[in-house]
This record gives structure tokens, C-alpha cells and sequence, in this order.
């Protein structure tokens, strides 16, 4: 069923050069690699489909996002066939993460269908008031335009192809062009054909959609540099990310670039709680660091626990947990190799304690932990970059007070967590002022990995967690990164949108 081509406008267009996939396990394929020129042409395609599709109905865009949900849920067994080859996940993982793609697709028709997210104000003309009139003013938020997403390496459906940048910029009514991700090639083009088919099977302008495989690194910047593209949407590496986001600004036109880049996610860990369950604790964050090989970005890296007994007892019970998770393969070779260099980084630095080990080698990931003091973390900014992967580092604070000093010295973060008891509620207090500043989600007694679809999910943060910390990557809010606000003063109903009149 691969064509190993790309879907440019409903056409399917081959490369002049090609890539060979490198999967997990299975046949390899080769790809046409993008460039400029695909680029180009699937623009020009979306900016030529925003004429009809950005003033579409919200009952036609919420029949389109159903559409694609059924389409791939019509290829289902041959997505995850594909998808466990080319990126090494479990069936049970890559079905999971199928159920939330065509989930969120399904939960944004019906979002916008209730029209809320459209944030709809008017105030009535005052022809009276003194000593000024006031006129007819209604305001409503409008999409932006051919919105540019790169896909995820970690996340093969639902952060790529059709995944949430997709379905929320198609859900506001901007066209998307898609740059596949080289890491799971295959599984983006069986996705991109069930978009295709459902675009085909509603009769809607072909520009709406497009995929260009990957290509070189002048292909994304082509991407993000076109003068057509309004928005871009990035899930992805601190470095890839931020480089890509220095594009977009220094465009003659600027514009925004929704960046996901990563977070170390720490945990703080409260005494009352440490003393009363802290081999329970320890146990359910030896699951959340290993789960997927620690490839998630919401990955618990860190844990904050005031230094003495307990905290000898909960490092013991982590490592006891640990030890028996064994080599899980990683997402890429590259992954694999990035993995080994932040050890290498972590292992290395002053005053951290070495707890587990072991030897991961090739495409393969085993889990390490290491240990340091609250004044060793405070000294060392490298101790708290993220290591995507199975890593833990506990950090042994003298107090209270330095607890607070190490949240104060944290940078942007997808997730803060407490785990805490009643008698932890004074320190708690005094920590969430500082951990809500830092984090676009604070939880208590729980695990960042899982990340809800839903109207009140917020994953995002400050920088570097994100580009844009007014933002959202997940949930229904993640649609508004797609719309601006148009004021129409005095407007007759019939030039005003449909959804005004």
C-alpha cells in the first residue's frame, strides 16, 4: 500500500532522490525526500484552498475531522503494522495511541460544532451616548491561514500527521501542509491517504491537506519561510526547535511558531508524604521514567526530597524498582545516541552519585539513576537539560528552604508535580507560587506521562518547555493558536461571517 511518495494537494508526486527507512524491525522502504520545490507547490495549494475551506461552515469542518477519524480507524490494522516496524513501540501502544488521535478529531468537531471556542462579543451601538456615539462593535476569532506542522519523533500518530496540530488548525479552518517526520515515513503516508480519502469523500478543495516526506534540512526552513504560511506547529528538540523559531521571527512577516520542545518535569517530593509512602512513590516514578523508554515529553526526570532517612529509604526502593526493567528500544538510532551522551553528561558532572547502571548499546535503552545535593544542583545548569530517556536524578536538599531554592531556579517546564500528605500543606503553599510560574501544569500525587485530550489540558509552559507560554500543544484550548480576533464596526449582517450574522 506505500507509495513512498508525497501527497501534494491530492496528488501523489514522487522525489527525484530518496531515503531508506530505518525500522525498528521489518522491511525497509524507501521515501521520496522533500524539497523547496514540494514545498512550494503544497502552499500555494493551501493558501489557493483557504479561499473556500477558511469560510467553511463549522458543521462542514466538523464532518471533515470525523471523516479522517474514520478513515484511519478503516486502516487501523495496517497503521499499527507499520508503526511498531518503523519505531519499535508495542501494538498495544501504538493501538492506545490511535484510540487518542481519531479521539481528539472526534472531540474537536464536536468543540467546535458548539461554536464557544469562538470567543464571540458584541457590544451595541450607544448613537446616543455623550458626549461621543458608540458604534456597533461584534468580535469573533477568525482563522489565520496554510499552518505549517512538523511531525514528532516520539509520538508517531498523535503528534504527527493527524495528530493535535493537525486536526486543531484544520478545526479553526486553516489548511495544514505536514512535514513527515523520517523516523516513521510509512506510518505518515498511510495516515496522509486516509486524509486524502476523507477530503476526496467530501468533495473539498485538495490544498487542505498536504505531506511532504522528509527531506533536508532546506526543506523545513523552506517550510517555516514561505510567505503563505501564517502559523507553525513543532513538537520536537530544544535545538531543532529553537532554531526553527529564530526562522519564523526573523521573517520579513513574523509569525508565531508553536514549539513544543521538552521538560525535565521535576517531582518534589514532601516529607509527610516521603515518610508515610515513599516506597510506593518510589515505585510508581521507576514506571513513569521507564514507561516507552522514557520517550515521552512529559517524562518525570527529576525528584526533590529533603535529605536524611526517608530519603535513603526512597532511593533504595527506586533503585529496587529499576534494576529489573530491562533494554527497551529506542525511537531512532539518533534517539539511542542522544540518550548515551546525556549519561555520559549526567555521570559526569561534580558531585553526582552514580546509583544504577548498566550498558545500553545500539538502538537500545536501559534505565540509570544518579543522585546529587540541593548545592550541587543549584551550582550546575546542566543538571537540570533534559536526558530524553530512562534517566532519574534525585536531588537530596538540606530543607525546606532549599526545596524552594531549587524551584526557584528551575527553568520553563511542561509539568510540575508534589506528592504530598496533610501535613505537607504549609510547604505545599509556600512551593505553588513558584511551581505555577514555572509550569503549565501543576499536579499533586499523580505522574505527568498521560496527557488528557480534553477542554482544560494545558501542555505547554515557559520557555523552554515552550515557544509561546499562552499556549497549548493538547486539549481544545490548542485551537485558538490558529485564530486572531477581527473586530467589525457597523458591518451590515450580510457582510459579517455566518457565524456573526
Amino acid at each position: 500500500m506505500l507509495t513512498g511518495k508525497h501527497l501534494i494537494a491530492g496528488n501523489w508526486v514522487a522525489g527525484e532522490t530518496t531515503f531508506a527507512s530505518q525500522p525498528a524491525h521489518g522491511d525497509a522502504h524507501d521515501f521520496a525526500v522533500g524539497t523547496p520545490a514540494h514545498v512550494d507547490a503544497a502552499v500555494v495549494a493551501a493558501e489557493e484552498a483557504f479561499a473556500t475551506f477558511g469560510y467553511s461552515s463549522r458543521a462542514e469542518r466538523a464532518a471533515l475531522l470525523n471523516a479522517i477519524a474514520d478513515e484511519i480507524e478503516a486502516r487501523g490494522d495496517e497503521i499499527t503494522a507499520i508503526g511498531t516496524s518503523e519505531s519499535g513501540l508495542l501494538e498495544a501502544r501504538l493501538q492506545g495511541e490511535r484510540g487518542r488521535t481519531t479521539g481528539q478529531l472526534r472531540l474537536f468537531a464536536s468543540h467546535i460544532e458548539k461554536g464557544d471556542y469562538l470567543d464571540r462579543r458584541h457590544d451595541q451601538a450607544l448613537p446616543d451616548r455623550a458626549p461621543l456615539p458608540r458604534p456597533d462593535l461584534r468580535m469573533i476569532q477568525r482563522p489565520i491561514g496554510p499552518v505549517a506542522v512538523f511531525g514528532a519523533s516520539n509520538f508517531p500518530l498523535a503528534f504527527s500527521t493527524a495528530g493535535g496540530d493537525t486536526a486543531a488548525a484544520l478545526a479553526a479552518g486553516c489548511p495544514v501542509v505536514v512535514k513527515g517526520h523520517s523516523a516513521h515515513p510509512g506510518t505518515g503516508e498511510i495516515v496522509a491517504q486516509a486524509i486524502d480519502a476523507a477530503i476526496k469523500r467530501l468533495g473539498l478543495h485538495p490544498g487542505v491537506f498536504s505531506l511532504v516526506q522528509g527531506g533536508t534540512r532546506e526543506t523545513g526552513q523552506a517550510l517555516v519561510t514561505h510567505p503563505l504560511i501564517k502559523a507553525v506547529g513543532f513538537t520536537g528538540s530544544l535545538g531543532g526547535g529553537r532554531a526553527l523559531f529564530d526562522l519564523c521571527a526573523q521573517r520579513p512577516e513574523p509569525i508565531p511558531f508553536f514549539g513544543e520542545l521538552g521538560s525535565v518535569n521535576p517531582m518534589f517530593l514532601l516529607p509527610e508524604a516521603v515518610g508515610a509512602r515513599g516506597a510506593e512513590i518510589a515505585k510508581g516514578w521507576a514506571g513513569s521514567l521507564t514507561m516507552g523508554a522514557g520517550q515521552f515529553c512529559t517524562n518525570p526526570g527529576i525528584s526533590v526530597l529533603i535529605d536524611g532517612p526517608d530519603a535513603d529509604a526512597f532511593i533504595a526502593a527506586a533503585t529496587a524498582a529499576l534494576e529489573p526493567v530491562g533494554a527497551q528500544t529506542m525511537l531512532t538510532d539518533g534517539i539511542a545516541e542522544a540518550y548515551r551522551h546525556g549519561r555520559d553528561r549526567v555521570a559526569g558532572a561534580q558531585g553526582v552519585q552514580e546509583l544504577l547502571t548498566s550498558t545500553c548499546d545500539l538502538r537500545n535503552a536501559t534505565p540509570y539513576l544518579f543522585a546529587t545535593t540541593g548545592k550541587q544542583w543549584l551550582g550546575n545548569d546542566d543538571l537540570g537539560e533534559e536526558v530524553f530517556g530512562p534517566l532519574g536524578l534525585v536531588v537530596r536538599v538540606a530543607d525546606a528552604d532549599e526545596m524552594l531554592s531549587v524551584a526557584k531556579s528551575l527553568k520553563g517546564q511542561l509539568t510540575c508535580t508534589l506528592h504530598m500528605d496533610a501535613g505537607d500543606t504549609a510547604l505545599g503553599r509556600k512551593l505553588m507560587p513558584v511551581l505555577e510560574r514555572k509550569a503549565g501544569r501543576v499536579l499533586a500525587n499523580g505522574f505527568p506521562t498521560g496527557v488528557e485530550v480534553c477542554d482544560a489540558m494545558v501542555h505547554g509552559g515557559p520557555y523552554p518547555a515552550s515557544t509561546n507560554f499562552g499556549a497549548t500543544s493538547v486539549g481544545t484550548l490548542s485551537i485558538r493558536r490558529f485564530l486572531r480576533p477581527v473586530c467589525y464596526q457597523n458591518l451590515p449582517t450580510e457582510l459579517l461571517p455566518e457565524d456573526l450574522g
